[in-house]
């Protein structure tokens, strides 16, 4: 990667699903240690634009680039891009029939052939970063919401990715769950991980991002460092989005 070129590149990228146009000619570029919060309204592409970095939603035109390499469409290129773009669901998305343990060495083990006994050393490193080490032999289905949420991070860090993308991690959660979640996000933003966030969590993207990114219809309509955006938005979609939602 030169120096200064971003880390995450993607230029009029256009995406459909039949006849709706779900992604309308996104541009957006993200730098290493970057934190990057998607907001909008339900519907304005926000996942979608997450999914396609990964390449879990093939694009239909346009260029994406990860550290200067284009996305690879499938084979084992793909699945080496897939190790370096860490995933987090909404869902959790663990392995129900794995302990926790197993869960988070399941990467490093298939894919990075890591040892055995390195894997797990690394995971239950993981584990006590994310506050959850002493759950490590039980199944996800014997924890919380918050906790499965925070076994799935470390699970991301496990690959050592360049970028994790977070697609809403708190919507699923209770109330009293979604702060020990964020608290994990923000510590890993402090620690300089890149990480593009689509969340409804304002207070997060105020705090945490350095840029956040609105969205309505597919499009990008505001970027801009979170101070400027939640004071002085600059179109009237992203005004009308902002007093709905900080006047509750």
């Amino acid at each position: 990667m030169a120096a200064g070129s971003p880390l995450l590149q993607m230029e009029q990228v256009s995406k459909y699903f039949g006849d709706l146009h779900v992604l309308q000619g996104i541009d957006l570029s993200v730098a290493a240690g970057e934190v990057v919060v998607v907001v909008g309204p339900s519907g304005s592409g926000k996942s979608t634009l997450c999914r396609t970095v990964n390449r879990l939603e093939p694009i239909d035109s346009g260029t994406i680039r990860l550290d200067g390499q284009p996305l690879p469409s499938e084979g084992r290129e793909l699945a080496r891009l897939r190790s370096e773009v860490g995933m987090v669901f909404q869902q959790f998305n663990l392995f129900a029939h794995m302990s926790v343990l197993d869960n988070v060495t399941l990467g490093p083990l298939k894919v990075r052939g890591q040892p055995r006994q390195q894997a797990d050393r690394r995971a239950r490193e993981l584990l006590a970063r994310v506050g959850v080490e002493d759950q490590a032999h039980k199944a996800p289905a014997q924890l919380s919401g918050g906790q499965q949420q925070r076994v799935a991070i470390a699970r991301a860090l496990a690959m050592d990715p360049k970028l994790i993308l977070f697609d809403e991690p708190t919507s699923a959660l209770d109330p009293e769950m979604i702060s020990e979640v964020l608290d994990v996000m923000r510590d890993l933003a402090a620690a300089g991980m890149t990480m593009i966030v689509v969340s409804h969590e304002m207070g997060f993207a105020n705090s945490a991002a350095n840029r956040v990114v609105f969205m309505d219809g597919g499009r990008i309509l505001e970027d801009a460092p979170p101070e400027e955006f939640f004071a002085s938005p600059s179109t009237e979609r992203a005004k009308d989005f902002l007093s709905k939602i900080l006047s509750h």
